[in-house]
């Protein structure tokens, strides 16, 4: 029997993204979970055009949590065309994509991501991504949706009060180049419908820019849904390279920037991201730490850092390069905050692959971790 959440369930305990996925294959998976006696509701549905792609997001109930990523990882969406479209030709710009919501800190990430583009040449392009919010808390499988005349009348309102923000934005950007704050990067802007963490993600795929800049709200937010964080997902789901500058970063941009750590685990993909890693650090003077953290002291692990680093010195031999073994005594994020804070490192890089439901939520990677507990910039950068 399917047990359906009420109201009250629904205030008691808290929600957590599971999928994000199109009307149609959130339905399908709301109703597997249900089948399974997990409680399911979908959230973000697009009342006017339901069925378009990225729209929908599937929650649950966090105590459910281990059931639900079970039979999720049993799940696969995955279809021809899809796989098709990973393949195909992307067309290269060059370009810094730096998506916005308006708040202080993308006016950050703004500055940031002018800054580089400037120093690479590049131009930049402006993404604001938004949905109608009104959405019922609970629509069984099978429902069908109608929008009345009001909420048509609503939902233009949020599209003009959405390009007013984004003409408000453009205002004080300008303000900021006339001023001299921001360098002269020609830049463009385009509005969105959708989820951001799935328009960002799409749009990288479709054109493929220099770089993505994305401000975070550091480690003092609360109330963050780790799963649901937009900023992680496109991490997950990006190859392009992604700086995430939290709002309380002391760098604001990459001239500040003077040490930084890599972090390995001895991937030979680590190498392509560390190729990838230095073509957008040529324009700087840095000094790269190679670092690889574990819970105890291990010779061999010295030997391949050292083997690392020599490497790496050969293929720049102008560039300055040290290794660290780290000792992980705590937590992974707090050894890392430490050992970045003892050593004035002012940007952490890592190379990062896809990983699967279950080991991001379980066993977060050193990306997702460090979002949450650090001000330092992170430059993640896909490796494969």
């Amino acid at each position: 029997m399917k047990k359906e959440i009420t109201n009250s369930e629904s205030r008691d305990e808290k929600l957590v993204t599971v999928a994000i996925h199109t009307y149609e294959k959130a339905q399908i998976l709301k109703s597997i979970l249900e089948s399974e006696g997990i409680p399911a509701v979908i959230h973000g549905i697009n009342l006017i055009e339901p069925t378009i792609a990225g729209s929908v997001r599937v929650r649950i109930n966090e105590k459910d949590l281990p059931n639900a990523l079970r039979v999720i990882e049993q799940v696969d969406f995955k279809s021809t065309d899809e796989k098709e479209d990973d393949e195909e030709k992307v067309k290269v710009i060059n370009e810094v994509l730096i998506p916005v919501d308006f708040s202080d800190y993308s006016l950050l990430a703004c500055e940031f991501g002018f800054r580089l583009a400037d120093d690479l040449k590049c131009n930049v392009k402006l993404m604001h991504a938004f949905f109608t919010p009104f959405y019922p808390a609970s629509i069984p499988f099978g429902d069908s949706l109608t929008l009345q005349s009001t909420d048509k009348d609503i939902y233009q309102d949020i599209k003009k009060n959405t390009e007013t923000e984004m003409k408000n934005l453009i205002k004080r950007l300008e303000e900021n180049i006339s001023n001299g704050k921001f360098p002269k990067v020609s830049f463009t802007y385009t509005l969105v419908e959708g989820l951001p963490e799935e328009e960002i993600i799409s749009y990288s795929k479709k054109i493929k820019p220099t770089a993505i800049v994305m401000g975070t709200r550091g480690k003092n937010a609360k109330d963050l849904d780790l799963i649901g964080s937009v900023t992680a997902e496109v991490m997950d789901g990006c190859r392009t390279p992604i700086f995430a500058v939290p709002e309380d970063s002391k760098v604001r941009n990459l001239t500040e920037v003077k040490r930084v750590v890599f972090l390995t685990n001895f991937q030979e993909r680590e190498f392509k991201a560390l190729d990838i890693m230095m073509k957008l650090l040529k324009p700087y003077h840095i000094e790269i730490i190679l670092a690889h953290i574990a819970k105890k002291e291990d010779v061999w692990n010295e030997i391949k850092l050292s083997g690392f680093q020599k490497r790496l010195s050969e293929l720049y031999p102008l560039l300055k390069v040290s290794y660290m073994l780290i000792d992980q005594t705590e937590r992974l994020e707090s050894t890392l905050e430490k050992y970045v804070k003892e050593n004035n490192i002012d940007m952490i890089s890592l190379s990062s692959s896809r990983r699967n439901i279950f080991a991001r939520m379980f066993n977060p990677g050193i990306a997702r971790k460090m979002l949450f507990h650090s001000n330092t910039p992170i430059l993640v950068i896909k490796g494969m």
